[in-house]
C-alpha cells in the first residue's frame, strides 16, 4: 500500500467514524483495547490500552482513524497493565469465530467470496443451534466480522469464570470431538415374553443434543430409501461398509416394518440395522458439527473486533446482527458502509478483477479505472489496488 492510498483510506475511515454510532461492549472500562493504525506495513498492533487511555471510544476512533480496532473478551482489574499477569483477570465472554477460509467444503481460490460467506452462514446456524438449544445460552451477540465470517459472543454469567479447560469441553462438544454412537445411545433393560433373562433396548434420544442429530440422520435415510424402488434401495444400503446384499435386504425390510419404532428412537429393531445406524451417526457428527476456530474460544484473553468498526482488510462494516435479521442478511451488500456509497473514485490495478459487492458484480479492468468508492476501498484494503489520480 503506497502513501497516497494509506492516507486516502485513513481519511475516509475517519469520515466514517465521525458519523458512525458505536456502542461499546458491556463493561468497556474493564476490557483491554487494541488497534492497528494506518502505518507503513499496516500490521503493528497497539494494545494494553484501557478506555482511560483512549478516551471516549467514538472520539478515539474519529481522532486515530485506525485500520482495525479490537477489545478483549476478558475483563480485568487493571486492563491497561502491560502484561497479562498484572491485569487481574475477572472473567471472560465465550467467543466463537467462524472463518470461511477454513470451513469444510470451501476451496479458497476456487470458491468466490460470496460463496464462501454463504457456506459460513450455514455453519453459523449450526453453531447457534448448539448454543441456544443444547446449552441454553440466552445472552448471545452475533456479529459479521467484516471479513471472512462471523463471531458469536456469549455473555451468560455461567461462562464468565470458565478457565481454558472448561471452554475446551464446550469446543469438543460443538465440534463433535470424541463422540461415537455408544456415547449417544441410552440403554434400557426390558423384560421379554418367554425370555429367562431381561433384554436391553438401545435407543437414540429424539428430544435434543447430538442424539437427536444422529436420529434425524437415521430418519432421513429411512425416508430416502422408502421412496426408492427395492433394487435401488438395496443398492443404496450396500454403500455402507460391511453391508452386503443379505444385510441390505434385511435392513430394508426392517425399515419398512418397524418404521414407528425407528421414529421413536429404537435402534435395536434388527441386527442388520444397527451397523448402518452407527455409520449414519458418525457421518452426522462430521456434517453437523460447527467448524469453529478452536483457539479463539479457549483463549480467555482474546482480542476480538469491535462491532460498528470497519475491517481494514475489506472496508466493510463489522456488524452486530439481531437474530431475526440473519435469514435476509447479505454481507456483501448490507455491510457496505453508507460513507462509501453514492460516488466514484479513481484506482490503479495490476490485473483485471470481478468484485461482487453492493448487490451487483463489478468488472474492474487492469490499469486506471473509475469505480464506485466502496469497490475501490475494498480493493485497496485488500492490497489489490492503489489510489489513482482523479482525471
Amino acid at each position: 500500500m503506497d502513501e497516497r492510498t494509506r492516507l486516502y483510506l485513513r481519511g475516509r475511515f475517519g469520515d466514517h467514524y465521525r458519523r458512525a454510532e458505536i456502542t461499546p461492549p458491556p463493561g468497556a472500562n474493564e476490557r483491554e483495547w487494541g488497534y492497528i493504525p494506518f502505518s507503513e506495513g499496516g500490521t503493528r498492533m497497539v494494545r494494553h490500552r484501557s478506555v482511560l487511555d483512549l478516551g471516549r471510544i467514538d472520539d478515539f476512533l474519529s481522532r486515530e482513524r485506525p485500520r482495525h480496532v479490537y477489545f478483549s473478551t476478558g475483563r480485568y482489574d487493571d486492563p491497561g497493565a502491560g502484561s497479562m499477569g498484572e491485569k487481574g483477570w475477572r472473567g471472560s465472554d465465550l467467543i466463537f469465530d467462524l472463518d470461511a477460509d477454513h470451513l469444510p467444503g470451501v476451496t479458497p481460490g476456487e470458491d468466490s467470496y460470496a460463496e464462501m460467506l454463504a457456506t459460513c452462514k450455514g455453519a453459523l446456524y449450526k453453531l447457534l443451534s448448539f448454543l441456544e438449544e443444547d446449552f441454553g445460552f440466552s445472552d448471545l451477540t452475533v456479529v459479521f466480522s467484516g471479513g471472512r465470517g462471523y463471531h458469536v459472543h456469549v455473555r451468560d454469567e455461567a461462562v464468565q469464570r470458565l478457565e481454558r479447560e472448561g471452554r475446551r469441553e464446550i469446543v469438543d462438544y460443538v465440534r463433535g470431538i470424541g463422540l461415537d454412537l455408544e456415547a449417544l445411545i441410552s440403554t434400557e433393560t426390558v423384560a421379554g415374553l418367554g425370555r429367562k433373562t431381561p433384554a436391553e433396548k438401545r435407543s437414540l434420544d429424539t428430544r435434543g443434543g447430538w442424539s437427536r442429530r444422529a436420529h434425524e440422520g437415521v430418519i432421513a435415510l429411512v425416508e430416502e430409501v422408502s421412496g426408492m424402488e427395492e433394487e435401488r434401495a438395496i443398492e443404496r444400503l450396500r454403500e455402507f461398509e460391511g453391508v452386503g446384499e443379505g444385510r441390505a435386504e434385511a435392513a430394508l425390510r426392517t425399515m419398512t416394518e418397524n418404521r414407528a419404532a425407528i421414529e421413536a428412537g429404537n435402534v435395536d429393531v434388527h441386527p442388520a440395522f444397527f451397523p448402518i445406524v452407527r455409520q449414519v451417526a458418525a457421518e452426522r457428527v462430521k456434517t453437523q458439527n460447527a467448524p469453529i476456530d478452536e483457539p479463539v474460544t479457549t483463549d480467555t484473553n482474546r482480542l476480538i473486533r469491535l462491532p460498528g468498526s470497519l475491517h481494514g482488510g475489506s472496508g466493510l462494516s463489522v456488524l452486530r446482527l439481531d437474530r431475526e435479521e440473519l435469514p435476509g442478511f447479505s454481507p456483501l451488500a448490507d455491510a457496505v458502509p453508507d460513507t462509501f456509497t453514492g460516488h466514484e473514485i479513481a484506482i490503479e490495478t495490476e490485473e483485471s478483477r470481478e468484485v461482487d459487492l453492493g448487490g451487483r458484480l463489478h468488472e474492474v479492468e487492469e490499469g486506471h479505472s473509475t469505480v464506485p468508492e466502496y469497490v475501490g476501498v475494498f480493493l485497496m484494503s485488500r492490497g489489490w489496488a492503489e489510489k489513482g489520480r482523479e482525471r
